[in-house]
């Protein structure tokens, strides 16, 4: 048992009814084919890798398209698709994605020793397929933020098992398509897990490197593409931007200012993550919450910074929902995901311009919420999972006396 039987822990993880299945296929499918009938190019965001590697292959310099925002390896590994024809990719690209943050769902409930057949399972990706928009809009965008978004799990699961430098290569590998992950980096520096480190940082160091030396300028990514990162110069790009450091100066902040408050609000997230992982309890709460609260640090700061990176981290936090006392028990996680509910109308955001006020306020809160969880007092906090048995593969849990 998770909890009494009182508990909604219980009926949680109980046996999800065949309906729950037929209607989570149902949206998923439509969700992926709505977006193949109104994107004809596979997705805005997919497009431009693949149209990075086309040029390449063409004999062009991909880095002449200043918002292509990834490493050389990332060319190399779009040419498989600049090889299909555009209905091809059409369809085949919002179903990759869809099915992308299906496994990252799954390695989250894996990790937090869910039941794969259980309500939570079912439920839970349903309501972030229909009851997040930013789900959507990944999927419409095809943008390789899915990756991230299945490797982060995946990582902390191999981590859980004890498989640290495995992990490793996961993050490594995620980052050579988009460097999304690299602030996972610090989580092996806490772990003191120097090998995994060297795995995360040697696989897309080598793969760009190899790659940028096939580029016609190798040092574009240096040059021009990172230079944008951390100014977030683009016009266009500012609008859709969620972290505090480009939502502040529209609200007539200076922006030393916001930069300043951003930066602030980020090392203080990193701190709540060196305290979370500093507490010591076993099992799966801590490596996610401490990962968590490393990624939303990040997107504080970060330019740009849009809604749909969000979908890295909330399935880690929503599969946490059976342990009492997780980040998503506490009520501020739902109510900083309330303007993100499709369909909801909020006066004068509206505007697709504008869209970033909301998306802020959900970073924003949410990121509060994950750091007071990580920074609670007093030890073990209660409902952490507490692996049972001498190693790191025990497979039983103890959450606030009995065991799962």
């Amino acid at each position: 048992m998770w909890m009494g039987k009182s508990d909604i822990s219980g009926w949680l993880v109980r046996p999800a009814g065949r309906h729950a299945w037929v209607v989570l296929a149902a949206v998923l499918g439509t969700l992926a084919a709505q977006s193949a009938r109104v994107t004809p190019d596979g997705g805005m965001d997919n497009a431009i890798v693949v149209r990075a590697a086309r040029t390449w292959l063409a004999g062009g310099d991909p880095y002449d398209d200043p918002h292509f925002l990834y490493f050389p390896s990332a060319v190399l590994a779009a040419v498989p698709q600049a090889l299909l024809p555009q209905a091809a990719l059409r369809v085949a690209v919002p179903f990759a994605v869809a099915g992308l943050l299906a496994l990252g769902w799954a390695c989250a409930l894996r990790l937090h020793r869910v039941p794969r057949t259980s309500r939570l399972a079912a439920l839970g990706l349903l309501g972030l397929a229909a009851g997040f928009a930013p789900f959507g809009h990944l999927v419409r965008l095809g943008n390789w933020t899915a990756t991230a978004a299945l490797a982060l799990p995946l990582c902390l699961l191999l981590a859980d098992r004890g498989r640290w430098v495995a992990a490793g290569v996961v993050i490594g590998a995620a980052v050579a398509l988009k460097p999304l992950l690299a602030p996972v980096a610090l989580l092996f520096v806490l772990a003191g897990r120097w090998r995994a480190l060297a795995a995360a940082v040697l696989v897309p160091a080598l793969a760009s490197g190899v790659a940028a030396l096939l580029m016609p300028d190798p040092a574009g990514f240096l040059t021009r593409t990172l230079p944008f990162l951390l100014h977030g110069e683009d016009g266009f790009v500012r609008l859709y931007e969620a972290s505090p450091a480009a939502v502040l100066p529209r609200l007539g902040v200076p922006r030393p200012l916001a930069e300043a408050l951003a930066l602030l609000a980020a090392g203080a997230g990193v701190l709540c993550a060196w305290g979370r992982w500093r507490r010591g309890d076993a099992g799966p709460l801590r490596p996610a919450e401490t990962a968590v609260c490393l990624m939303l640090a990040a997107f504080l700061v970060s330019r740009p910074s849009y809604n749909h990176y969000l979908l890295v981290v909330l399935p880690l936090l929503l599969a946490g929902l059976p342990y009492p006392g997780s980040a998503a028990r506490r009520p501020w996680f739902w109510i900083a995901l309330v303007p993100q509910l499709p369909g909801l109308t909020w006066p004068g955001l509206e505007a697709a311009g504008r869209r970033a006020f909301k998306d802020a306020f959900t970073l924003v809160v949410l990121a509060g919420t994950v750091a007071a969880r990580a920074g609670a007092a007093g030890g073990r906090a209660a409902g952490d999972g507490r692996l049972a048995g001498p190693g790191p593969r025990a497979r039983t849990v103890e959450v606030n006396g009995e065991t799962v």
